[in-house]
Order: structure tokens, then C-alpha cells, then sequence
């Protein structure tokens, strides 16, 4: 998201800074502040954005307590990426037992996270992949089965995995390249869950494809609307520090950077060179 911010996919009012995620330590607290003390070990997700810093002011109640079993790096990585994992799973289509999931880019960030908690919940886990080497990381992530689009029909391997059912939901954090295999891919009435444009916006689509494709749903989330009240972003970070503390979900950070070298962060996560989660170190 910090690409879309800086891009201008998503809009900023300028002057302003990047970044919508991190963790440290409490130095100072405001006046009226009593959840929170000098010395706290915290981590945060969304805005206000400038996270790309060494200290910065952030409003308290955006502040949650990091768990002293996780790391700063652990949370600084998985903040954003889990708790939209948290959201996706957890509230805007609330995985069951038995259901059949597809997890687009299984080998991203969100992917990674969402491939293990899916599998923890009881899904069958189909994620997309756009190499072998990622394909192997996805299937020790939690995936059943793992398509490499670039050289499969998506659509068409998942309905051979379903015995032509489909899945109960997508999430396609890719946008673009994927959405209408996306809709190929649910069984009637099944959930679409649009919640990025890593490939570039969604074009305009008329409703009518919905009804012709099974009745479908489609959403297009975001991790602010979802924590927009304080009980429910501490809802989903509860759940999201319980499976991480647990081991049933594993932060991969496989990439880090001086907070210096920001820009060649945002050059190799544009190009696709990176896997899992990317830090700045201040």
C-alpha cells in the first residue's frame, strides 16, 4: 500500500509522509492517556501515515500492545499484512471448516499469512503463484495446491481441484490480471473479496456478469473501515497476536532495508522480486 500512496493510486494530501505500519517503544504519552505508559512495547496499522520515520506522533487509540513473545521486526512486519488477513478471514467472509478457498499471490505478504490461517481454520487452500520458486513457498505455507498462472489456466485448475465446484471465495489482492478468473473460479453464490490492485485497478464491470457467473458476490474491503472503531481493531489484533504467539501462523520477514534505501524497497516489491514481508530499519 505504501507504493499506492506514493504513485498516487491512492491519493494523499500533500504535504505528507509514507508508511501506514511499524512498532517501537512508548517514549512520551499525551495528556488523558491511560491504556498506554512510557515504556510500552506497541505496533500499529494505518493511518496516519508517516511511518517511515525514527519518532513520530501517533493518536493512542491506533496503538496496540505488542506481546512480549514477538519481536519489534516481527511486528513491525506483520501489522498491516495480518491484520488484513484478520479482516478477510475473520469478518468480511468468515472461513469455516471444510470450505474451499482461493488465495491469490499465496506468496505475497497477505498471502503467506492468510495461506497458514485458512489451513488452521479447516479450508482446503488454493493459492496462485507467478513462479516455482514461490510455489514452493506457498505449499510450506499452508497451501493444498498451488497454481503457477503464468503457465496454467487458474480458473480451470481450480475447478479440477474442486471437482468443478468452485470456491466459496477469492481473495485476489492482485486486481486487474486476476479478477475475471477470479469470478471463473467461485461456485454459485460465492464470495468475491477485490481488496488490492497489485496489477493494476479493477476495470468497470457490469452486474449483470454476477448473476450470469451463479448469483456471485463481490466486495471490495479495506482495513480501515474494519478498524475504524478501537473494540474492533483490538478484536482482530487479539485474534491476530493469538495465531502468531500460537505458531499456527508464521511471519516470514525475508526482506529488510536501511530506512535509507526506501526507494529500492519500493523498486523490488513493484517488481515482484519479493516474497513474504519487507521491513525498514531505522
Amino acid at each position: 500500500i505504501d507504493t499506492y500512496h506514493r504513485t498516487g493510486l491512492y491519493p494523499v494530501t500533500l504535504p505528507s509522509g509514507i508508511g501506514m505500519e511499524g512498532a517501537g517503544v512508548v517514549e512520551a504519552v499525551g495528556e488523558g492517556v491511560s491504556e498506554l505508559k512510557v515504556g510500552d512495547r506497541v505496533a500499529y496499522a494505518g493511518g496516519p501515515l508517516g511511518a517511515y520515520a525514527d519518532v513520530r506522533n501517533i493518536p493512542a487509540h491506533r496503538l496496540l500492545k505488542l506481546p512480549d513473545a514477538i519481536s519489534f521486526e516481527t511486528g513491525a512486519a506483520m501489522m498491516l499484512q495480518g491484520l488484513t488477513a484478520a479482516y478477510l478471514l475473520r469478518k468480511t467472509y468468515r472461513v469455516q471448516p471444510g470450505d474451499a478457498v482461493l488465495i491469490q499471490a499465496a506468496a505475497g505478504g497477505v498471502g503467506l499469512i492468510a495461506c497458514q490461517w485458512a489451513r488452521a481454520l479447516g479450508a482446503t487452500v488454493i493459492g496462485t503463484v507467478g513462479s516455482p520458486a514461490k510455489a514452493e513457498l506457498a505449499k510450506a505455507h499452508g497451501c493444498h495446491h498451488v497454481i503457477n498462472y503464468s503457465t496454467e489456466n487458474f480458473p480451470a485448475r481450480v475447478r479440477e481441484i474442486t471437482n468443478g465446484e468452485g470456491v466459496a471465495v477469492v481473495y485476489d489482492g492482485v486486481g486487474k490480471d486476476t479478477f475475471a478468473g477470479s469470478l471463473d473460479s467461485l461456485r454459485p453464490m460465492g464470495m468475491m473479496v477485490s481488496f488490492g490492485n497489485a496489477s493494476g485497478p479493477v476495470p468497470p464491470l457490469d452486474l449483470i456478469v454476477l448473476s450470469q457467473k451463479g448469483s456471485l458476490f463481490v466486495t471490495r474491503p479495506t482495513l480501515m473501515n474494519y478498524t475504524a472503531k478501537r473494540e474492533d481493531l483490538v478484536d482482530l489484533g487479539r485474534e491476530l497476536f493469538d495465531v502468531v504467539v500460537s505458531g499456527q501462523v508464521k511471519i516470514e520477514v525475508n526482506q529488510s532495508y536501511p530506512l535509507k534505501d526506501a526507494a529500492q524497497a519500493h523498486r523490488n516489491l513493484e517488481a515482484r522480486k519479493t516474497t513474504g514481508s519487507t521491513i525498514l530499519l531505522p
